[in-house]
């Protein structure tokens, strides 16, 4: 196409941060192509996740309602794991399953694919299968995109293509990302009758848990998951590539070692593994923002910004790329043929709160880095309830003795100081 051909925006990638730009656009009579390297939308994900309603409804109220989603999340459940035991903390709260539920487990294969339909509907282009290799400057000004012999002009791009941004790296946002940055998230799914998952989970009707655990990854920085789903569940690990790689262990002996742990292998039994798949997740959270998310003619969102929230406890992503889909598409909106759509994208991720929450969550990344988080204190916490709960007919010893020779045991007191330290900085 020539360059008086243009359209108005041009999104690369079709997951939620740019399914969501796409959808208010187009909703607003822009002309929006949305090109996507998979062959549909949704095609490259294996991933279980939950999706936190609120972003859909910021996109359209009562969006939730039409979407594929699985199971609502009314049971936390945080797991640290022994050896041969474990201490399950779980939280149940049946408000956050009323009126608009607060969370949804979601499968990304069928979610991508809906949204991105979705986004059609409204009238944006969705292409599929196209792969692109560089942006088309003039002046400095970010014009269009190229992808192969094809280029294609628009008064804004919006780079939308995950984690590992080509399109940042080219656009000189971002370095190439270091391999410490990032974690590898490997997953699965597995079949399962509803009535198998709602006994084992606890649940009732299309009620649904979240579970994460730590102490499973062989001391690696990292942690599991595992959500329910309608008719199979999402199991998962994440984990630092960098240190699976000194461990000289592969991360699926290490996923078996965990799914054959007797706390979890119970919640697995008879289940059949249906889907498997590997990718790059985003770990130092705000520190991991670029320092500049936007050219004159081009947005950086979603996982391509760093958007993601990673606790150890609460993992946020989806919902963080369709805030910032749709604060693209304000600002697009806001700006005269996309001219200076950038820092108006940046007011907008300050006036939707998506800058401010990552900021009061920047300080977990140091605690979820300290090293003995991931096997010596989940030890700790199951030798302290194996001591409280052990009767042998023995005179048991004095408690406060029994707590410190425990915890000498595992860590040394001058770095439990220190780790407390860190914790209370961090938070």
């Amino acid at each position: 196409m020539s360059a008086e051909e243009k359209f108005d925006v041009i999104i690369i990638g079709a997951g939620p941060a740019g399914s969501a730009c796409a959808y208010i656009l187009a909703r607003a009579g822009k002309n929006v192509l949305m090109v996507e390297r998979g062959s549909s939308p949704g095609s490259k994900n294996v991933t279980g996740g939950r999706l936190y309603t609120y972003a859909l409804e910021m996109v359209e109220p009562g969006l939730y309602k039409q979407a594929p989603l699985q199971r609502r999340v009314v049971r936390e459940q945080i797991m640290m794991l022994g050896e041969n035991s474990a201490v399950n903390i779980d939280y149940v709260n049946y408000d956050f399953g009323e009126d608009v539920p607060q969370s949804y487990t979601v499968l990304r294969a069928p979610f991508d694919e809906w949204f991105a339909n979705e986004a059609e509907k409204q009238g944006a282009f969705v292409a599929s299968g196209i792969l692109v290799d560089g942006l088309i400057e003039e002046n400095g000004k970010i014009v269009g995109i190229k992808a192969g012999e094809d280029e294609m002009y628009a008064d804004v791009v919006v780079a939308a293509d995950g984690v590992n941004s080509f399109i940042a790296q080219k656009a000189g946002l971002r370095p190439d990302i270091p391999a410490h940055t990032l974690g590898i998230g490997v997953k699965e799914i597995i079949e399962l009758p509803d009535e198998i998952i709602a006994a084992r989970f606890n649940l009732q009707g299309d009620q649904g848990a979240a579970k994460v655990a730590i102490g499973c990854s062989d001391g690696i920085a990292g942690g599991a998951f595992i959500y329910t789903n309608k008719g199979s569940i999402s199991l998962g690990l994440v984990l630092n590539p960098e240190q699976v790689g000194q461990k000289g262990r592969s991360i699926q002996e290490i996923l078996q070692d965990f799914k054959m742990h007797p706390a979890i292998l119970p919640l697995l039994e008879g289940g059949k593994t249906v889907e498997y798949g590997a990718h790059l997740v985003p770990e130092q959270g705000y520190q991991g923002v670029p320092s500049r998310l936007y050219r004159d003619g081009l947005l950086v969102v979603g996982d391509a910004a760093g958007f993601v929230i990673n606790t150890g406890t609460i993992i946020r992503g989806i919902d963080l790329a369709i805030i910032s889909g749709a604060a693209a598409a304000n600002a697009i909106l806001n700006s005269i043929e996309g001219t200076h759509a950038g820092p108006l994208y940046m007011e907008e991720l300050q006036k939707l709160a998506l800058l401010p929450t990552m900021k009061m969550f920047a300080g977990w990344h140091s605690i979820i880095s300290i090293p003995r988080m991931y096997k010596e204190y989940p030890e700790l916490a199951n030798d302290v309830m194996r001591f409280m709960f052990t009767v042998d007919g023995q005179v048991p010893e004095k408690m406060s003795k029994a707590m410190m020779n425990i915890a000498k045991r595992h860590v040394a007191v001058k770095q439990m100081l220190g780790d407390g330290w860190k914790l209370f900085k961090s938070v």
